[in-house]
C-alpha cells in the first residue's frame, strides 16, 4: 500500500489519516484510489462502528492537486476522463458514521471532503475555504451544494465568489462545524465522540444517519414518512429489544449489532 494514507483502529473506531504533508495533503485520484478500498473495507467490517478522517501535518487537505487538474487541456479532456466523478465521492456514500477531524487547512476539495463526512469537529486553527475562483474555476465536488445547505445561500455565495478563508470560530457560528476545540486535544475529542457513536447499535446508527440525510433530499411530509418507516424497522432488531429492556431494567445495554 502507498503511504498517502495511514490507518489506525482502536476498539470499534477506524482512523484514516491523509498523509501527503509535503503537499498539504492535496487530494488526487491516486489518493482516492487508496482511500476508497479502505472505506469499503470499513463499511463491511462489523467490528467497526465509526470512522474518522483527518490529515497529517498543517492541513486536513489543502484542496485538489492542481498539477493533476492542469493535465486536462480542455473541456472534452476533463469530461472524457470523467475526472472526479464517482471516485472522489465515496465518502458521502458510506453508510457508517464518518467524522471529519479538521486540523489546519481545509481548502477547496479539502473543504468539500470534510463536508462529505457526517459532521466536522475542528481544531481552533482550522480554516475553511472554496478558493477555486482564484484558479479560474468553481468547486466541483459538491462545494457549492453542500456549503449552501450547511450555511445558507448568502454566505456560501460570498465564500465561493471571493475565495476568502473562514476561521473555525466563524465556521462553528454558521453551522458548518459542530464543535471547535484546542488543537492539542482535537484528536482526543474526536476519538471520544467516535467511541460514543461506535458503542451504540451499528444498524441503528446507520438508520439514524440515513434518516438525517433524507432531510436534505426530501420535502418535510415525505421525510417524516421515510423516518417513520425506518423507526418501525428498528422493531425487527435484537438491539432495539435489548435497548428498551435495559432501560426498563435500569442497566447498561449490551448491543450485538443485530
Amino acid at each position: 500500500m502507498a503511504n498517502d494514507i495511514i490507518i489506525k483502529q482502536r476498539g470499534r473506531v477506524l482512523r484514516i489519516c491523509l498523509n501527503r504533508p509535503d503537499k498539504l495533503n492535496a487530494l488526487s485520484s491516486a489518493l482516492f484510489s487508496e482511500l476508497n478500498p479502505i472505506l469499503a473495507a470499513g463499511e463491511q467490517d462489523d467490528g467497526i462502528g465509526a470512522m474518522i478522517i483527518t490529515g497529517s501535518g498543517r492541513a486536513f487537505a489543502a484542496g485538489a492537486d492542481v498539477a493533476e487538474m492542469h493535465t486536462f487541456k480542455d473541456h472534452n479532456a476533463a469530461r472524457e476522463a470523467d475526472f472526479i466523478s464517482g471516485l472522489w465521492e465515496q465518502v458521502s456514500a458510506c453508510g457508517k458514521p464518518v467524522i471529519a477531524a479538521v486540523n489546519g487547512l481545509a481548502l477547496g476539495g479539502g473543504c468539500e471532503l470534510a463536508m462529505m463526512c457526517d459532521f466536522i469537529i475542528a481544531g481552533e486553527s482550522a480554516q475553511f475555504a472554496q478558493p477555486e475562483i482564484k484558479l479560474g474555476t468553481i468547486p466541483g465536488i459538491g462545494g457549492t451544494q453542500r456549503l449552501t445547505r450547511a450555511i445558507g445561500k448568502a454566505k456560501a455565495m460570498e465564500l465561493c465568489l471571493t475565495g476568502r478563508m473562514m476561521c473555525a470560530e466563524e465556521a462553528e457560528y454558521l453551522g458548518l462545524v459542530v464543535r471547535v476545540v484546542a488543537d492539542d486535544v482535537l484528536e482526543q475529542e474526536v476519538w471520544k465522540t467516535a467511541d460514543i457513536i461506535a458503542s451504540y447499535s451499528l444498524p441503528v446508527t446507520k438508520l439514524a444517519k440515513e434518516a438525517v440525510n433524507a432531510a436534505d433530499e426530501m420535502p418535510l411530509t415525505e421525510g417524516i414518512q421515510h423516518e417513520r418507516q425506518l423507526f418501525y424497522s428498528t422493531f425487527a432488531l435484537q438491539d432495539r429489544a435489548e435497548g428498551m429492556a435495559a432501560f426498563l431494567e435500569k442497566r447498561p445495554p449490551h448491543f450485538k449489532h443485530k
